[in-house]
């Protein structure tokens, strides 16, 4: 008899994962209407939130490493939504801000958040229980691999 501890349907990460995916593709169409990728996307959030970052500043918001982030901000640039630059007070910062290009598409996008709110079948009580419960599970899991970097 297999170990119910070992069964697919039991594991929190498959469900995260397989979640995360369907959600991923629900957003899909209304990205395409403004020309970019889910990833591209919460980068231009992080963007539309602060004006102004560094590449680390992305990664740290986005749970991301520089190797990830830098082809999608070439990306970004080569679709006229960034600029990208070093730093003249230290040069191996590189500065990423919205281009005007970059800010008009905030506008396009002001209505994804609450479509896919409604897509998910999910009243604002739910939308909130839910996003407090997976930052929190986010901020222990973070901690964790934190301090397993450290050992």
């Amino acid at each position: 008899m297999q170990n119910e501890s070992l069964k697919l349907d039991n594991q929190l990460c498959f469900a995260i994962y397989a979640c995360s995916r369907e959600i991923t593709k629900m957003y899909q169409p209304y990205l395409e209407v403004l020309g970019v990728t889910y990833s591209q996307y919460l980068v231009l959030m992080v963007l539309w939130e602060r004006e102004e970052c560094t590449v680390k500043e992305i990664g740290e918001a986005l749970y991301l490493d520089s190797g990830t982030l830098t082809p999608l901000l070439k990306r970004l640039q080569s679709a006229g939504l960034i600029h990208r630059e070093r730093s003249a007070l230290d040069e191996r910062k590189v500065l990423i801000t919205l281009t005007d290009s970059g800010r008009e598409l905030r506008h396009k996008a002001l209505s994804i958040p609450e479509a896919i709110q409604e897509d998910a079948c999910l009243n604002s009580s739910e939308f909130e229980s839910l996003l407090g419960q997976f930052k929190g599970l986010l901020e222990k899991v973070h901690q964790t691999n934190t301090k397993e970097v450290r050992k």
